[in-house]
């Protein structure tokens, strides 16, 4: 799988830290669960964090079609979407060394609003699936008004790029003689218990997707 070509979009001036690997960055995306949606609207930056879909390079969003952002992008509309994922706080032996482990990816692109039905649906399970995977099986199928009241817009990838870092502090030479603790706090994503929210005709049991994601995620 071919790398990302590198441009005025996304280099990353610190190369030590840097990929443009696609499998990587494809991987990154598919882990993480909300993005940042940065877009220009009414001559003003606006970011949003949503949730996503991925397809190969395109990634989808979806809202209502009377949301600001989905006016705003329906017509075709450069965007830039972050994602990021903290594995640790890095604890140095002085303030200037302080950091995150982190994974983040930066992705430049055009949306545009879906109009085929079909690839809508598609768009939509893929959003569905990546908050919580095997859901979309699960649900009863899309209503036509709630087709008719969804925007879904299409991220087409144009330039994407990774950062990361992952290890200890890096402090000064002279500082490792200090008595300061230093190291990392690992981080991550943890799931506590589903609980049923008491309102259903039966006593159905705990969705397989949720399970799935509980044996994922639990601490």
């Amino acid at each position: 799988m071919a790398d990302f070509p590198v441009g005025e979009l996304n280099k990353i001036r610190r190369g030590d830290r840097a990929s443009y690997d696609r499998a990587a960055i494809h991987a990154l995306l598919d882990e993480a669960m909300v993005a940042h949606v940065g877009f220009i609207g009414a001559g003003r930056p606006i970011v949003i964090p949503m949730i996503y879909g991925r397809v190969d390079d395109l990634l989808y969003l979806h809202g209502a079609k009377a949301a600001r952002f989905a006016k705003a992008m329906a017509p075709g509309l450069a965007v830039c979407l972050t994602v990021t994922l903290l594995d640790g706080i890095v604890v140095g032996r002085s303030a200037f060394h302080m950091s995150m482990n982190y994974r983040s990816a930066v992705i430049h692109g055009h949306a545009s609003l879906v109009t085929d039905g079909e690839e809508a649906e598609r768009a939509l399970a893929a959003i569905t699936d990546h908050a919580l995977p095997g859901r979309w099986s699960e649900v009863r199928p899309m209503l036509d008004k709630e087709a008719k009241a969804t925007a879904v817009l299409r991220l087409t990838v144009e330039a994407a790029s990774l950062k990361s870092r992952n290890g200890p502090p890096v402090d000064d030479a002279g500082d490792y003689a200090l008595p300061i603790w230093g190291g990392t706090v690992p981080l991550g994503v943890q799931a506590g218990e589903p609980r049923d929210d008491g309102a259903g005709a039966g006593s159905a049991p705990v969705p397989e997707s949720v399970k799935a994601f509980l044996a994922r995620h639990k601490a």
